[in-house]
């Protein structure tokens, strides 16, 4: 027979009975406690995920946009512009130097005319005292500049000092004998093909006319790519020279020009809409107006 148990056992009883739930709710919150956390983690990451997805999916669609809207970028002649850059070897040291001596010549140039408002004071103050309030002061004239012409040149634009340097160091003849068809600039065009901004002169004739070279100088591309169709560029000092749409070239990379060489023959290649010359007068790779240059 099961023994009777006392007061003391019956509440010692209890007792244990009620720590072992109370452990047990504890758990029950702990463990629910840790699944919300791990739940609410893993949202975050979810949304982060989302987020991320939706930015490379923006940057891809901005790249293919880019690339159907901007023939441009992609032309062989803006490759031929970065090649160009990339291999151009940059002397540290020198532009550190010219910096420096620009930086100087300002500080300098600042320096004399803080000098030279004094001397002039100066000058005025001892007529005054030489003369009397009432006396007649003599005009002091100012030391005439040596560099009036350097000084003229900075205060052209950019497209005026291009022009000005491009006609004192390269003489030019009239490629080819034809009619103007289209301005260096912005331009309406008719079709979504034709670039708005031109960088050149089209000058149209027949197919086949001879080309002759505006310059002297030296063949640094000759190229069938691109929007310019048949082409090829001539390099002289600074300036380059482009003609482009060619039907047919007579001449290779790496050929010295002589001015009125023939060198190729006007064409429709490439992007175009007749038979022209696209002819393209450049200065540190800047296109200039060539209509501002030499009468086409």
């Amino acid at each position: 027979m099961e023994r009777a148990m006392t007061v003391e056992e019956r509440i010692r009883r209890a007792e244990e009975i009620y720590e072992r739930r109370k452990r047990n709710e504890g758990l029950t919150i702990v463990s629910e406690e840790k699944k919300s956390e791990k739940k609410e983690k893993k949202d975050i990451k979810l949304l982060k995920k989302i987020v991320i997805q939706l930015i490379i999916c923006t940057c891809i669609y901005l790249v293919i946009y880019t690339i159907q809207n901007n023939k441009y970028i992609f032309s062989e002649d803006f490759i031929n512009k970065v090649n160009e850059i990339i291999s151009q070897d940059i002397d540290f040291t020198k532009l550190y130097r010219d910096t420096k001596n620009y930086i100087m010549s300002l500080f300098n140039k600042q320096g004399s005319q803080e000098d030279n408002q004094g001397q002039n004071t100066n000058a005025v103050e001892e007529n005054l005292n030489n003369n009397g309030i009432g006396g007649a002061v003599e005009e002091t004239k100012q030391p005439e500049e040596t560099n009036q012409e350097t000084q003229k040149n900075q205060n052209l634009s950019q497209e005026e000092q291009d022009i000005l340097n491009v006609k004192n160091t390269t003489s030019f003849i009239k490629p080819v004998e034809g009619t103007i068809s289209s301005i260096y600039g912005f331009r309406d065009t008719a079709t979504g093909s034709v670039p708005k901004n031109h960088t050149g002169t089209d000058i149209a004739s027949t197919t086949g006319t001879k080309i002759k070279s505006a310059t002297n100088g030296q063949v640094v591309l000759v190229s069938e790519e691109g929007d310019y169709g048949k082409h090829l560029k001539i390099q002289i000092g600074e300036v380059s020279i482009i003609y482009a749409h060619c039907n047919n070239i007579y001449v290779k990379e790496g050929d010295q020009i002589t001015q009125g060489q023939e060198i190729a023959e006007v064409g429709s290649t490439g992007n175009s809409t007749g038979p022209h010359l696209h002819f393209e007068i450049r200065i540190s790779e800047r296109t200039v107006d060539p209509q501002k240059i030499l009468e086409l």
